[in-house]
């Protein structure tokens, strides 16, 4: 069980910073999900960072539009996509109003609820499998569309919260390529993940996509 004094949700004022220090500051903390099936509880162990209109790797880079919306709104949202048309992402968005950033959730330990989402990954080898990754960490927590926008910050029963949790180390923080980004993003480290952590994804570059002809 998570202690009493973790269940405070981090205030908005958390999330209204420089992406690049958002994104390590969330190891260790917690994300819960609150769902009629119950609540699951999991510490964050890898994420990645993405910089906006600033960023090739980010869905803003080219500007506003109906899908990235919600990452040019205030801090402490989630930003909701689908990807391959078979998997959802979750992404936390940063920074001031108006200037699109955002983390993306890789990967999770599960702290609370694994009942609960063993009966969402059922091809999870063990409890650790159940949230490596960002398309298992959303089945994990059933977060589809329907949660894009939710306010991270409303309150411990929201549907979606953020808890203090204990930070990771220092220490053990690394850093790296984003895994599957190519081109001009490629180069930037801006994965973080904690050290020897059995939870984070294996990285993998950007491999490009064939024409079809």
């Amino acid at each position: 069980m998570i202690a009493a004094p973790d269940r405070t949700p981090l205030p908005r004022e958390f999330f209204d910073r420089p992406v690049l220090e958002v994104a390590p500051d969330l190891l260790g903390r917690v994300l819960v999900r609150n769902s009629p099936d119950g609540p699951i509880a999991l510490r964050l162990t890898e994420v990645e960072a993405y910089a906006g209109e600033a960023d090739p790797g980010s869905h803003a880079y080219r500007g506003r539009t109906a899908r990235n919306d919600v990452m040019f709104g205030p801090p402490g949202h989630a930003y909701v996509y689908f990807t391959y048309g078979m998997w959802h992402c979750l992404n936390f968005v940063c920074g001031p109003e108006g200037i699109a950033s955002g983390v993306l959730v890789r990967a999770g330990e599960v702290l609370e609820g694994a009942d609960l989402a063993r009966t969402r990954r059922l091809s999870a080898r063990n409890d650790k499998e159940l949230a490596k990754g960002p398309a298992r960490l959303a089945t994990a927590l059933d977060v589809d569309r329907a949660l894009n926008g939710a306010d991270l910050c409303a309150g411990p029963e929201a549907p979606l919260t953020v808890l203090a949790g204990t930070p990771t180390d220092p220490d053990l923080v690394k850093t790296g390529p984003r895994t599957g980004v190519g081109g001009e993003g490629s180069v930037h480290p801006w994965r973080f993940w904690e050290a020897n952590d059995p939870t984070v994804s294996p990285y993998r570059a950007h491999t490009p996509r064939r024409r079809r002809t």
